[in-house]
């Protein structure tokens, strides 16, 4: 697969960023959800729709402080070719003029659905949308980003045809300024598109986890306990969603197609916030309270999830300033000891300047980031002649196939 972004970006936008996250979560206790998340059975502040026709998809659309971008958002979604559909916007607490954005479409289209809620983050909203959704499978759009009016016909015909759990397609990185620019990021190719296991195909675990631009059958969200971890804010939650999602299902579709626009230019997103630097840390915690559950799984599973986990530490790390850089490098020689001390990594697993990387950073971390900080500031040059150390041209040449493949 093509990978046009740094490997395991495991942070999607998930909304703009929300300064309350730390309120008490607005939700109810369901007996069969783990006890965290918390989710709801029944959301109170909702409306329901008059029209009692199941709808073949739910699209959950969570929504706070996106008025500059929700009405495309919102007209790509009541577009869909796919007619049989309920859009459900789940407003968490937005201060802006969302709201009555909202309400046009609520006024002018009956498959639109509100859940009003306290501001408490992109985790409980989304968990609030999964209780609250009647289709036969569940979409995700994030209020800043667009569909394409074939997306849902298209994916759930896939999924229909296949009986699938999960229907998965590309997307697009998206750009509104200067000018409006598109790249495929490259998910899915001709080569890897159709049926597969995620246990067999498992680069799936890999790649950006990309929640929204696939479709899940409600009934697989449900028997596997599949939700949000609800920390404050929008940080890494979709990072565990789609751990759990490919842990558990034997049967995706993958479509050489792109219908969703990720944007790439709102600077309120979360993506563009250095903050929250553990989050990480705590969906890595919740994967592994996962596995826990399924003890049938954990032996095969947690050697991927390790993995996993070095891809999204080294992601934070690159993204991060200067001085959070030395904090963070610490927190990872210390979670990637205790991972060795436990005898749960397969090294096989990783291409081999990551083994490199992973043993340095254990040994000395600081030495580590003096070391990484240098060859930043050399630049291209400074990169090729630390893989020609390790390991000579046939190192520098891996590097640069996995790059161009992987991103």
């Amino acid at each position: 697969m093509t990978n046009a972004s740094p490997e395991q970006n495991p942070q999607s936008k998930q909304g703009q960023q929300n300064p309350q996250g730390q309120q008490a979560h607005q939700t109810a206790q369901n007996p069969q959800a783990p006890q965290n998340p918390q989710v709801p059975q029944t959301p109170q502040n909702e409306q329901t729709p008059q029209n009692e026709q199941v709808p073949l998809i739910s699209l959950l659309v969570p929504i706070y402080n996106v008025e500059r971008y929700l009405e495309e958002c919102l007209e790509s979604a009541r577009r869909q070719t796919l007619q049989n559909i309920e859009i459900i916007c789940i407003n968490d607490g937005s201060t802006d003029g969302s709201r009555a954005i909202i309400q046009t479409f609520l006024d002018a289209d009956p498959r639109f659905r509100v859940i009003d809620k306290q501001n408490s983050g992109y985790g409980a909203s989304m968990n609030r949308g999964l209780a609250a959704a009647r289709g036969d499978y569940i979409g995700i759009l994030e209020s800043d980003d667009w569909l394409e009016a074939e997306a849902l016909e298209t994916m759930y015909s896939a999924a229909r045809e296949n009986d699938a759990d999960v229907v998965k397609a590309d997307f697009y990185f998206y750009w509104s300024v200067p000018e409006e620019r598109n790249e495929r990021f490259g998910f899915v190719s001709a080569e890897t598109a159709g049926v597969h296991d995620p246990r067999v195909h498992t680069d799936v675990f890999y790649l950006k986890p990309s929640i929204w631009s696939a479709i899940y059958r409600r009934s697989f969200i449900e028997e596997n306990n599949i939700n949000f971890l609800e920390t404050p804010g929008a940080s890494y939650q979709d990072a565990g969603f789609n751990f759990k999602v490919w842990s558990s299902t034997r049967k995706v579709v993958l479509i050489d197609k792109a219908f969703l626009h990720y944007r790439q230019d709102n600077e309120a997103s979360s993506i563009n916030s250095p903050g929250k630097v553990y989050c990480v840390c705590d969906e890595y915690a919740e994967m592994i309270r996962f596995l826990d559950e399924r003890p049938q799984d954990k032996a095969e599973l947690t050697p991927i999830l390790v993995k996993m986990r070095y891809d999204s530490y080294m992601w934070n790390y690159d993204r991060l300033s200067e001085e959070l850089r030395r904090e963070w490098v610490l927190r990872m020689a210390e979670d990637f000891r205790a991972e060795d001390e436990a005898g749960i990594v397969d090294y096989t697993l990783f291409e081999p300047w990551k083994v490199e990387d992973r043993k340095a950073i254990m040994a000395d971390p600081l030495m580590f980031h003096a070391r990484q900080r240098e060859r930043t500031e050399q630049g291209v040059w400074g990169k090729v002649k630390y893989y020609y150390h390790l390991g000579g041209l046939p190192m520098v040449w891996r590097v640069v196939r996995s790059r161009l493949s992987r991103g």
